[in-house]
């Protein structure tokens, strides 16, 4: 019962997320002619060019939902994401289960990262390279598409922080461990229900 009521809350708060971002994007296009003319400091990717764009006229060069990105406030209940679907069918029904036992505690967990194709994955270490300076400093933080745990659906990052912290302390009786010490929001299933997580990398 508690995780039907919870799959249909996180749809209606996706569809309002879903409402609050058409406003949003409406908006935005108004700046658009100014926006395309710079581009972020931050080193965020500036808008896609012709070479960018299908036969379609879409942009192609830009990962979306079917490479695995992942809208705010998803569930791991969405499966009709594929960022959700293709994770390892363990991962997902441990993550679904310590989701669940999470709101009875209170705390609502999201998923902000599942599955990644090696097309997302390289994109996220092309952007890495562009703000640390080099390939070398980058992959300290960013795996490349072969050996990323995304891309293999064997890995999910979770939010918020009071979400990763639950994980942390709780999440070995489900098998969910912390696995790269730098990144508290990484979770693999690293153990069995019940059992002790290793050491972090």
């Amino acid at each position: 019962m508690l995780t039907d009521q919870l799959v249909a809350t996180r749809k209606r708060e996706r569809r309002m997320t879903t409402l609050s971002g058409l406003a949003a994007v409406a908006a935005v296009t108004s700046l658009a002619v100014v926006a395309c003319t710079s581009v972020a400091a931050d080193g965020d990717d500036p808008a896609p060019t012709d070479s960018d764009r299908s036969s379609s006229g879409r942009a192609s060069g830009i990962p979306g939902a079917a490479d695995g990105v992942l809208p705010e406030k998803t569930s791991a209940f969405d499966t009709d994401l594929p960022g959700v679907a293709k994770l390892d069918p363990d991962l997902l029904k441990a993550v679904q289960q310590a989701e669940t036992a999470m709101a009875k505690d209170g705390i609502t967990m999201q998923l902000t990262t599942g599955w990644r194709s090696k097309k997302y994955q390289q994109a996220l270490l092309d952007k890495a390279i562009r703000k640390y300076g080099s390939k070398q400093k980058a992959l300290k933080y960013v795996a490349t598409p072969e050996e990323s745990h995304h891309v293999t659906g064997d890995a999910v990052d979770i939010g918020p922080t009071d979400a990763d912290d639950w994980i942390i302390r709780k999440g070995a009786r489900f098998g969910l461990c912390q696995t790269l010490s730098h990144e508290r929001w990484h979770f693999e299933l690293a153990t069995t229900p019940g059992g002790e997580c290793p050491p972090m990398s």
